[in-house]
């Protein structure tokens, strides 16, 4: 039989590595490409946690996540007011010179450049220095204190810097009685969230604490509360996401607070109205740290949960990545930040300028939010360079590796089907599928600020490190009973 009737009769099935199914194919034949890895990729203790979190510990860990993602749909986190930070927060107390970060604890000498920039002009804004480099002195001695947000009900955005004076979000679940807080979204261009201290940045926060800051109580009070997760489930049926790209929801908060605005008079009321209207109407990131203390109540409320193997909760100060998952509360696992993948740079950047994944915002994506729900926004497509169907394959692959369908949140663009919710640590080590996280990019070292988007994919290693400690406290735990 001739060599080219062979291969014509040929079909064959290839498992693994993709260079032989490309070798049969060049020769003419039909192939199959079967894209399989050898589960954990081989690693035997992982492999063993992951058979004792299927087999033995399966049922508890199951009815488990069914908990946790019960509690994260059913919060219902509301913005109650706004209020000074030191007012709320017991770690910004007026005794101490203190300023909260994003990610984990980490020392002056490993903070990158963008968080440290911004750490310098919070001294500065709070007249704690009178020049930065008197500033980067005290925080280099310990004279002012670093804490990360997440220890303290706070989240922030990129650098995630919050200092005393600062106005926050005070959102409240009363359902389970958790409380989480945020700054203000600063807007584009030279801000403290993008690693920029300048006098421009910190004249911004200025307006915040005298003008912002007090009207927004006031329309708390005349308006309040407002329900968080239902404007964001209407944004996400008029193209958010709600972690890139949060414009329509802005849209609805604006309507929500647009009545207690012209009620309370604006500028007669002596509360520097127009500034303040324009600002909020023109920040399409506005809703954006309201959305992430609503998610971080909603990841409260979900935490300590016994046996639990759901991500609640993803940080990262641009030097360190790392997570918690419910059944384990307030044990971090951590790995090295990595670099934002997928980014649309700005002209004249390239990769080499871009810093590390930074910021507290990945807990969008534990709630079913953001990266989770890109097929809701495919205009965020355009930065991983793709299309609507890029954007809805990416929101398939995450619910790959979560356990459940919000009913809260759903997409359109996937026949209202929900946005997957509930990331399960064991699926996404067996798997080797992080969660993608949609995020900007700052520049590494400059000052620049912002230089591009993308999305960020997690490092496997922290879902690994957490599925071998789950399974080993729930062996311990039954040994012990």
């Amino acid at each position: 039989m001739a060599h080219e009737e062979i291969l014509e009769r040929v079909s064959a099935v290839n498992v693994g590595l993709s260079s032989f199914a490309d070798a049969v194919r060049a020769q003419g034949a039909a192939v199959v490409d079967v894209d399989w890895r050898p589960p954990a990729r081989g690693d035997a203790e992982l492999v063993s946690a992951l058979s004792r979190l299927w087999g033995a510990h399966g049922d508890a860990v199951a009815r488990a996540n069914d908990e946790v993602v019960r509690r994260i749909e059913s919060a219902q986190p509301c913005a109650v007011t706004v209020a000074p930070a030191r007012e709320v927060l017991a770690v910004l107390s007026e005794r101490q010179r203190v300023l909260i970060h994003s990610g984990t604890a980490i020392e002056w000498g490993r903070v990158c450049d963008p968080q440290r920039r911004a750490l310098i002009a919070a001294c500065l804004f709070e007249e704690w220095a009178g020049s930065a480099p008197e500033a980067s002195g005290l925080l280099a001695s310990g004279a002012v204190a670093l804490v990360p947000g997440n220890e303290h009900g706070h989240v922030g955005p990129m650098t995630g810097v919050c200092s005393p004076s600062m106005p926050v979000w005070v959102v409240e679940d009363a359902s389970s009685g958790t409380r989480a807080y945020s700054t203000f979204n600063e807007g584009p261009g030279r801000t403290l969230w993008f690693g920029v201290g300048d006098e421009e940045s910190i004249e911004r926060l200025r307006f915040f604490r005298d003008e912002l800051g007090p009207l927004m109580t006031k329309l708390l009070a005349r308006e309040g509360p407002i329900d968080v997760f239902s404007l964001a489930a209407q944004g996400l049926q008029m193209g958010d996401e709600l972690h890139m790209r949060s414009q329509a929801t802005g849209n609805l908060l604006i309507r929500r607070l647009l009545p207690g605005f012209a009620a309370l008079g604006g500028e007669r009321a002596g509360l520097g109205g127009e500034r303040a209207a324009r600002f909020v109407a023109g920040n399409h990131h506005f809703f954006l740290t309201l959305t992430m203390a609503a998610a971080k109540c909603a990841s409260l409320a979900a935490a300590g949960v016994p046996g639990s193997s759901v991500v609640n909760l993803i940080a990262r100060n641009g030097t360190d990545m790392a997570l918690q998952i419910a059944g384990l509360p307030g044990r971090w696992f951590g790995a090295p930040a990595a670099p934002v993948q997928d980014a649309l740079l700005r002209d004249g950047y390239e990769e080499a300028d871009a810093a590390r994944d930074i910021g507290d915002s990945a807990v969008i994506e534990c709630i079913g939010l953001g990266g989770m729900a890109v097929a809701a926004a495919p205009a965020v497509a355009a930065f991983f360079g793709g299309g609507a169907a890029d954007a809805a394959t990416r929101t398939e692959l995450m619910g790959q590796i979560t356990v459940a369908r919000s009913e809260r949140f759903t997409i359109p663009a996937l026949d209202f089907a929900g946005s997957p919710v509930g990331i399960d640590a064991r699926l996404a080590a067996e798997l080797d599928i992080t969660p993608q996280i949609t995020t900007g990019v700052l520049h590494v070292s400059s000052g620049a600020g912002q230089i591009g988007a993308g999305v960020a994919h997690q490092p496997v290693e922290p879902f690994r490190d957490a599925v071998v400690a789950l399974a080993d406290a729930l062996d311990a735990a039954a040994a012990g009973s």
